[in-house]
């Protein structure tokens, strides 16, 4: 993967993809798909910077699994490979 650092209490995350079958062992078409909302954290920022000028450093670390709302960050690729973009605080949760 090339260099990408995101800036301050961005996330770089890469989707996880969805089931190809329903849980009645129905194939799902692409077309019918909806984007994931869970995905890889690839990299992360520094931190937020704070109102008084001091760092808060994330909770959330590359490799963790999370959660994250349907219609939230920018999508890029890098690489070729589609990402999302998104802050902290668009995180909904990390899986364990």
């Amino acid at each position: 993967m090339s260099k990408f650092r995101p800036l301050h209490d961005r996330l770089l995350v890469k989707r996880v993809q969805a089931e190809e079958k329903s849980k009645g062992g129905i194939i799902i078409p692409d077309s019918a798909k909806e984007k994931p909302i869970e995905g890889e954290v690839i990299a992360v920022g520094n931190g937020k910077i704070l109102d008084d000028g001091k760092v808060r450093g994330l909770e959330v670390k590359p490799g963790n699994r999370i959660l994250f709302g349907k219609y939230t960050g920018t999508e890029i690729k890098v690489d070729g490979v589609e990402h999302v973009i998104l802050r902290e605080d668009e995180v909904l949760g990390i899986l364990d």
